[in-house]
């Protein structure tokens, strides 16, 4: 496999070290090719070297100064983590975004201490520390003071303080509302805002215990309804400890969709009250 190694390449430090890790990658019939991320102004510069070379893959040493220039590769990559990204580029807020999106990207990343993966971890949520124990929440909802997507914020930092494993996942339109959420979220429990839209998806849901919801979603039957913040974090314990629940009401939720809520159903629905129109 032809891999090329991006880095910020300079003879001493950890980051010297980190890549004469290719010789152990080559000890294992991988083509390695050592490159200066400082080579470099852009991504489009190393695309024409992926195609010129013909890599098949790449590995970015520092997350900004090598990872960044691997942004909308045709290749996959993986990232190393450099102190500098956690210590000094963390805290520039375009090194920041960059950096998150770069993550975004990569198959994997690697951090050669615990304290460094925490800290990744509390700034960018799609770090999971321990995929078996993951556990994701989405809020789908449109970003709006009316939604009050805010209403769990508090109570779920906490939770996740504690149970850094505990991610919530906000997904909507970006509005201007999103600006505020977005800040609030990285600096409460290293939130995440997704721009999608849910008893169809089989997963359980919980819902917020107002009318429109209610409506809709029978309590421990179809779905979960919370009156508070308290009762959600209750509820979605319960719901983690009890395999048997969750597939309850997950087979519930998709049998009631398919009942009131068929796409097929909808769309013959719809062209026959369009023939009335004739």
């Amino acid at each position: 496999l032809p891999l090329s190694v991006v880095r910020c390449l300079r003879p001493m430090g950890a980051a010297g070290c980190a890549a004469g890790r290719g010789d152990h990658l080559e000890a294992v019939g991988h083509i390695c090719s050592l490159k200066d991320a400082f080579g470099y102004e852009n991504p489009s510069e190393i695309a024409n070297l992926i195609s010129a070379e013909k890599f098949e893959a790449a590995l970015a040493i520092h997350l900004y100064k090598g990872g960044r220039l691997l942004q909308g590769s045709r290749i996959p990559f993986g990232i190393i983590f450099g102190g500098t990204d956690i210590n000094e580029d963390i805290k520039h807020e375009e090194k920041h975004r960059v950096m998150g999106a770069v993550l975004e990207e990569a198959r994997f990343a690697v951090a050669f201490t615990e304290k460094m993966k925490e800290l990744a971890a509390a700034e960018w949520v799609w770090i999971p520390q321990d995929t078996e124990n993951l556990h994701l929440f989405l809020l789908i909802c449109g970003l709006r003071r009316v939604k009050d997507p805010l209403y769990l914020v508090d109570v779920f930092s906490e939770w996740h303080r504690r149970e850094p494993h505990i991610h919530l996942l906000i997904i909507g339109p970006a509005v201007s509302y999103f600006f505020l959420l977005r800040e609030r979220g990285r600096s409460s429990f290293g939130g995440r805002f997704l721009t999608m839209t849910a008893m169809d998806l089989d997963v359980p849901v919980l819902a917020r215990n107002i009318p429109g919801n209610a409506a809709i979603i029978q309590h421990k039957d179809t779905g979960l309804l919370y009156t508070d913040p308290q009762e959600f974090v209750q509820l979605s314990k319960s719901l983690m400890n009890d395999p048997t629940l969750e597939r309850e009401i997950v087979t519930k939720a998709k049998a009631y969709v398919k009942k009131h809520h068929s796409w097929d159903c909808e769309r013959e629905a719809y062209q026959n009250l369009v023939l009335r129109l004739q």
